[in-house]
């Protein structure tokens, strides 16, 4: 080896090791950012850029509007607020829009103020993103929405979609008349595609991205998206912390296995799916007394998940159209029943 090359290649060691350290340094940063709950209340983190303080747990928004009584909807809905779970998820097209109606019911009564709102865009174009807007204002029952998010950024033209059709000029209008607070994605296909939308000329508040310990294996948005996120400051919201359909379970991991996971990466929340004031409880208790796992027990959760974690089996919305809204499916040329 010559002088000249050996010289390269510890300059390429160094960079490497600083990028490490510096990664390290703003993953810490994330997770020192994390402020105590109290008797009525759950810890927050700040997410990302915005600034904005939000509880570490997400009330997902598919799963409340699911409940078939609307009534013990809002019954948990407000449990959530008076307990401190105050960042709300939602999405335009979640039960055909039943669950931002019943979220817009449940925050009627003064607790509007109270949360953190975040509903998705399932458009691409600027008039469908602005007929999505009007139509979550009104069922949300809002003026504004603290975070609007493209939704399922699944396809590889997504991204190019977003900028090409009109959608991100459609967001930037309404941030600008008051409607939208902050703006980001979301998505749970492959980490190329999340790269490809934070690779774009725009400055992305939040990233939605799947975060449990079975991603480490397997197209492992962790790996690969949250370190790209953290250097750009990009909120980080994980979801999918129990799997999807509770497919962690099948992986032999618990409720609090899972969750205590995905709360130990660095990121602002993780979106839980709650369906019954017991869940809520449990969610509660779990997120009040949440304490980082260490590296060496994070290792351990994940070596003992390898097994079957490495194919994918449990990861079906990486790798099939199953877990795709159908709106989504169709936008693409998909029929509603492909797998």
């Amino acid at each position: 080896m010559t002088t000249e090359s050996a010289t390269t290649r510890r300059e390429f060691l160094l960079e490497a090791a600083m990028s490490s350290l510096a990664l390290s340094a703003l993953a810490s940063d994330v997770l020192a950012s994390q402020q105590p709950g109290t008797a009525t209340g759950l810890p927050t983190r700040v997410l990302g850029r915005t600034g904005e303080r939000v509880s570490i747990l997400a009330l997902g928004g598919w799963h409340i509007g699911s409940v078939q009584d609307p009534s013990e909807a809002i019954r948990i809905m407000h449990a959530a607020v008076d307990d401190g779970l105050t960042f709300f998820d939602n999405a335009w097209d979640y039960h055909d829009g039943g669950s931002e109606e019943v979220m817009g019911r449940a925050l009627a009564d003064g607790r509007r103020d109270k949360v953190f709102l975040m509903t998705k865009n399932c458009e691409r174009d600027y008039a469908g993103s602005m007929k999505c807007l009007d139509e979550s204002l009104r069922r949300l029952r809002t003026d504004r929405i603290d975070l609007w998010q493209f939704h399922e950024i699944n396809y590889d033209n997504d991204p190019d979609w977003v900028f090409e059709k009109g959608g991100l000029k459609a967001a930037i209008e309404a941030r600008k008349a008051g409607k939208v607070r902050y703006i980001g994605f979301t998505g749970h296909k492959d980490p190329r595609i999340h790269l490809s939308m934070l690779d774009k000329p725009f400055e992305w508040d939040t990233c939605q991205l799947p975060v449990n310990v079975l991603d480490a294996h397997y197209r492992s948005f962790q790996k690969q998206v949250l370190p790209v996120c953290l250097k750009q400051k990009v909120g980080a919201i994980g979801m999918k912390g129990f799997g999807g359909n509770g497919i962690m379970r099948q992986a032999g991991l618990t409720p609090e296995e899972a969750y205590r996971y995905a709360l130990s990466q660095p990121i602002a929340a993780q979106v839980v799916g709650l369906t019954s004031l017991e869940q809520l409880q449990q969610a509660i208790a779990l997120g009040r007394g949440f304490t980082p796992l260490s590296a060496a027990d994070q290792s351990a959760l994940a070596e003992r998940v390898k097994p079957f974690a490495t194919d994918g089996r449990f990861e079906l919305f990486k790798s099939t159209q199953t877990f795709d809204a159908v709106l989504h499916r169709r936008q693409h040329g998909f029929t509603a029943e492909t797998g």
